[in-house]
């Protein structure tokens, strides 16, 4: 099946993998979205920004670390903002060498979850640790739980795009290692060293702490079988 949100077909050894529906709205200067918001890392609960970044800046062009260190959270997905990469975002299972300079969270739905959850756009699984804390935003992930659990981290000044996701439930902080990560609902996000391809679900309830995680940071939820 395609996505509705990148135009990439979704594959899953489980199931087909279905979009959910969501609505955005398009403004700005060359797909981007002058209706976003900045978001200062460190910060999980950020505000709307009151000027947005300049159009003509290339740093807010392609996700490029700036002069600043905050975020751009953009409205629209990255195709809509001319983008047809992955941002630097590394695939299955291999190693995050360097932040990529823009990340895009997806909601899909997929059997066996009930629930949307978060996706790359690499279509991999994004998941949420139990013993993190959302208020305030903190990782209790490091060191050998990063390698098995890597945080989903962006370099400085750059870009995150959304689709099915809502502005307001992304924000950043950083991590004991210097890296910038990426937190929905106050909860940080993560990769899976498990998963090897798109579609693959096996970070889910590992440990009883490790779960998929929605568009708004609660946990997806388990079921025998994805709705038809």
């Amino acid at each position: 099946m395609t996505s509705l949100l990148t135009g990439l077909p979704f594959r899953s050894t489980t199931a087909r993998r279905t979009a959910v529906t969501f609505a955005f709205v398009l403004c700005g200067v060359a797909g981007l979205s002058a209706c976003g918001k900045t978001i200062q890392i460190g910060d999980s609960t950020p505000q709307p920004a009151s000027t947005p970044p300049p159009a003509s800046s290339p740093a807010a062009a392609d996700g490029r670390s700036g002069d600043n260190t905050a975020l751009q959270v953009v409205d629209s997905t990255a195709q809509d903002a001319g983008l047809n990469g992955n941002g630097g975002t590394v695939i299955g299972t291999a190693v995050q060498e360097a932040p990529p300079k823009w990340v895009q969270l997806s909601a899909v739905t997929s059997a066996p979850l009930f629930s949307p959850h978060l996706i790359n756009i690499n279509q991999a699984a994004l998941y949420r640790f139990d013993k993190d804390t959302a208020q305030p935003s903190q990782s209790n992930c490091n060191d050998d739980c990063a390698v098995q659990w890597p945080p989903v981290t962006i370099k400085e000044g750059g870009n995150v795009y959304l689709a099915g996701v809502n502005q307001k439930d992304v924000g950043a902080i950083r991590r004991q290692d210097g890296q910038v990560q990426l937190t929905v609902g106050g909860w940080p996000v993560y990769r899976f060293s498990g998963d090897s391809r798109p579609g693959d679900l096996n970070g889910q309830g590992v440990g009883g702490t490790w779960f998929a995680v929605a568009p708004t940071g609660e946990k997806a939820e388990q079921g025998a079988s994805a709705p038809q």
